[in-house]
């Protein structure tokens, strides 16, 4: 299978990544190769990957008009396997740190949850095998590239948490309405965590749900008393990584 990825910071991860076979890389002709571009260009070369520059016309009909003047031809995505993500946790000799993913559908929830994980240092993120949103094109441009650095997994979700339970991880599920919901705290999140954010409008499946160790919701004061699934969670990854490098400072 073979895609297009586009956009200057997407295609320059795509390429340090080395994680997709590259067939070739398009250039807007007259487009001024500085900054991201001119490095996209010297990593293609580096690579011997050969560089076409067509007419932006083209592009455009190619890859739609939201390129930046650049096109990668590459492979489809590379997923992971759960191994994988508890090899890379015993490899950085940090507590096991994942995200799991309930059936979020929109590609642009899936690539800013997948940016926010990488930038927090996740060691990997499962996703569900049907009806939900996949590392298409579309997400890793969201993910401004963030996805083709990380470990992506797709699974039943269930045995997924069961498997996560097993390897010494603490379940905690983000849920808004439920009764008991708790307001997030460190000693939650600071240790071996897989946390769970559920679909954009119904949020997570009720045997998801009961997988979980324990529930959080996020305090409202405003009017507004919902936030968008990947707000949400990236607001969450956030506080875990806070909790995990004060309890990792304690301890030095």
């Amino acid at each position: 299978m073979k895609e297009w990825i586009y956009g200057r910071n997407p295609v320059f991860e795509c390429l340090q990544a080395k994680r997709r076979t590259v067939n070739r890389l398009i250039v807007a002709q007259g487009v001024e190769e500085k900054g991201r571009l001119s490095e996209i260009v010297a990593l293609a070369a580096h690579r011997k990957i050969s560089v076409e520059r067509i007419p932006r016309v083209q592009m455009d009909k190619l890859l739609g008009d939201n390129h930046q003047g650049v096109g990668l031809e590459v492979g489809g995505y590379p997923y992971a396997a759960m191994p994988d993500i508890t090899a890379l946790a015993a490899y950085r000799q940090e507590p096991l740190f994942v995200l799991v993913l309930d059936m979020i559908q929109n590609p642009q929830n899936l690539g800013t949850l997948l940016r926010t994980a990488e930038v927090v240092g996740i060691h990997g993120v499962i996703v569900p095998l049907r009806r939900a949103a996949e590392v298409t094109p579309a997400v890793v441009s969201a993910s401004a590239g963030a996805s083709e650095h990380l470990l992506v997994v797709q699974a039943n979700l269930a045995q997924v948490i069961d498997e996560l339970k097993e390897a010494g991880a603490w379940v905690v599920g983000l849920e808004g309405e439920s009764p008991d919901a708790q307001v997030p705290q460190e000693k939650l999140l600071e240790g071996a965590l897989a946390l769970v954010v559920g679909n954009e409008g119904e949020g997570m499946r009720d045997l998801v749900k009961k997988s979980c160790d324990a529930l959080l919701a996020l305090p409202m004061r405003g009017r507004i008393q919902s936030l968008n699934a990947a707000t949400a969670g990236s607001i969450v990854l956030y506080m875990a990584l806070t909790a995990r490098e004060k309890k990792k400072a304690s301890q030095q």
